[in-house]
């Protein structure tokens, strides 16, 4: 794969995880909060579930920064490094281990 199919791909996920969470009907009791989730829950789904997971707090996090401009190069190392923090601090949530990388 080529390092630009590569960025494609990362970009496709990402806004697939936005759009996704954002048209999805809300159903009760199934319902969570991103604060819930904590690095373990992240890293221990499926490898395509954790990419989705992953596309989902960039975006999210971007949505709540008020911006619509990203990196995909600077998304994939925020990614490389919340895996690598997580592995570390699997209690803490996902959250405030992606926030510390976006500073």
């Amino acid at each position: 794969m080529t390092k630009t199919a590569s960025k494609w791909g990362a970009l496709a996920i990402l806004l697939a995880g936005v759009l996704t969470a954002a048209s999805a009907p809300a159903e009760s009791g199934a319902d969570r909060t991103v604060e819930q989730y904590k690095c373990k829950d992240v890293l221990r789904e499926p490898d395509g579930n954790r990419a989705v997971a992953i596309a989902f707090l960039h975006g999210y996090l971007l949505g709540k920064s008020g911006d619509s401009k990203f990196n995909v190069e600077v998304l994939e190392k925020q990614t490389d490094a919340f895996i690598e923090q997580c592995l570390d601090s699997p209690q803490a949530t996902a959250e405030e281990v992606m926030l510390k990388l976006k500073k």
